[in-house]
């Protein structure tokens, strides 16, 4: 018997190692705060139907799907137009979103999101197809335009054959065709110099889409790539020019206007580790997870029903069509206003306000959000998050606004329905940032876990958790927390030891506990 194992044995309750003579363990509290289900109703009319079939079929959380929609209507608006939620001020907000889907692996989120985003591949496609038209259309152009620059090149040396000092410079004014550049909706594995240059070829904005967000996330916490960290940044709110200034092709790449687009997914643990490194001041410790507005990590159970028949075809197209139309929108045909300079010329976004009712109800709205800001009562992680949510309810009422076939002034529905979507995100974000606010509920979790699979003895002092860094056990007050907490609910018994040299704690652990 090993010294850990004496000591906590003259301590711990009198029992065997049946558990005769311990007390039952108490349930710990759940670590995951419940969340509010998604409601349908929370999106327009017009892609109710296509969602629905798309969650009957793949029979995954509307959550998924949801938000995937959202953050793809975002993207195709882009900054066609904005949203100003106040009546006087130039305050602007662009529709993007980023979006992030939690779930354990094999709740199909991949599929939930490849259904939402296929109106954005056809576009892409499409798009596509037009380039390859273009091409070929260019090639003959360089051609001839090759050929007119030897014509006139010729022309001009007989000239300049007679008369030496004759002007020829009409001669070689051959211009070169531009060469076509392909519309862009989605970057799937791009790094931040390549998105870049993408964007500058499309200034309406990328669709970032990952399947595996957190690695991409947690790339971006690297010291190497503050560049691209403060891109993706910057292209989070759409309005504000980035440089490069070190790029393959030359100095100060500059892109007057990012706005980007974020969808991916993950799973539990990644996300809660992540956000417990990126709140405690370390490298993420910059609002970055906080501006994944969209984030839904939705209960995953119920009953899987076999459903193997056609898509709905009349809801598909109805969906398809919105994508089309929002892909070819004028800020002229709804109705949207615009700055004009010091001459009169147009200057900036167009945009969109709300109407009088929605301007109530988002002033309401601010009015409440502003004042819990201001409380100091929530957590500094879970405040940061709201604070972002100044973009979100307008940029979500202008994207449901034009999904519904709104034109002029964004309308009460569609801000009930913005506000309705943060009600629900909220329970979300709370459940995502509970690895900060509840830690000691997971470390204690993991703890028993480690147990149960043998990593850790019968009795053991706390330097044995946290000296192998594993996942969720590498914060020493954090597993000095749960510790306590075990020993509160009777999983553990916590005794002293005094050998002599700095006193400690052994924790022996409970049989009955079924460990």
């Amino acid at each position: 018997m090993t010294p850990l194992h004496q000591q906590a044995g003259r301590n711990a309750p009198a029992g065997d190692s049946e558990g005769n003579g311990w007390p039952e363990p108490q349930p710990l509290p759940d670590g995951l705060p419940p969340v509010a289900a998604f409601d349908l109703a929370l999106l327009p009319d017009t892609l109710k139907p296509w969602a629905s079939d798309i969650c009957e079929r793949v029979q995954c959380a509307p959550d998924f799907v949801a938000v995937a929609i959202m953050a793809g209507l975002g993207s195709i608006i882009g900054r066609k137009l904005g949203i100003r939620p106040q009546s006087r001020t130039d305050w602007t907000e662009t529709p993007n979103q980023w979006a992030l889907v939690v779930g354990r692996p094999g709740v199909l989120k991949s599929p939930a999101l490849e259904a939402a985003l296929s109106p954005i591949k056809r576009l892409a496609a499409t798009a596509t197809e037009a380039h390859q038209a273009e091409a070929k259309n260019y090639a003959r152009a360089v051609k001839l335009a090759k050929l007119r620059a030897e014509e006139g090149e010729k022309a001009a040396r007989k000239v300049l054959a007679r008369a030496p000092e004759t002007d020829v410079s009409d001669y070689l004014n051959s211009e070169e065709p531009e060469a076509p550049t392909v519309r862009r909706y989605i970057a799937v594995d791009s790094n931040a110099a390549s998105l870049g240059e993408l964007h500058r070829q499309n200034p309406n904005g990328l669709l970032v889409h990952r399947d595996e967000m957190v690695s991409l996330l947690k790339g971006l916490d690297r010291e190497d790539q503050a560049e691209a960290r403060g891109f993706y940044l910057t292209g989070w709110n759409g309005n504000s020019s980035y440089t490069f200034d070190r790029i393959g092709r030359g100095l100060n790449l500059l892109i007057p206007a990012v706005c980007l687009s974020m969808l991916g997914s993950t799973q539990p643990g990644r996300i809660a580790e992540y956000i417990r490194h990126a709140v405690k001041g370390g490298a993420g410790d910059d609002g970055l997870i906080q501006r994944f507005g969209l984030l839904v990590w939705p209960d995953t159970g119920g009953d899987w029903r076999n459903v193997d028949r056609w898509p709905d075809g009349e809801a598909k197209r109805t969906a398809f069509k919105v994508f089309e139309t929002l892909d070819t929108l004028t800020p002229e045909a709804i109705g949207a206003q615009r700055d004009t300079d010091m001459d009169g010329e147009p200057e900036g976004l167009p945009y969109l306000r709300f109407d009088a009712g929605g301007l109530g109800l988002f002033l309401e709205w601010r009015t409440d959000l502003e004042t819990r800001l201001r409380a100091g009562e929530l957590h500094p992680a879970m405040e940061s998050h709201l604070a972002k949510y100044r973009k979100l309810v307008p940029a979500l009422a202008l994207v449901l606004h034009l999904a519904g076939g709104g034109t002029g002034q964004v309308t009460e529905r569609a801000t009930l329905q913005a506000l309705a979507w943060v009600e629900y995100l909220e329970t979300h974000a709370r459940r995502a940032y509970a690895s900060v606010t509840m830690p000691e509920v997971g470390a204690a979790k993991a703890i028993l876990a480690r147990i149960r699979k043998g990593d850790l003895p019968r009795a053991f002092a706390s330097w044995q958790v946290w000296r192998p860094g594993w996942a969720q056990l590498s914060d020493r007050t954090q597993i000095a927390e749960a510790l306590g907490l075990l020993v509160e609910l009777d999983w553990l018994a916590a005794t002293k030891t005094d050998t002599g040299g700095r006193p400690g704690t052994v924790y022996a652990v409970n049989p009955r506990g079924g460990a």
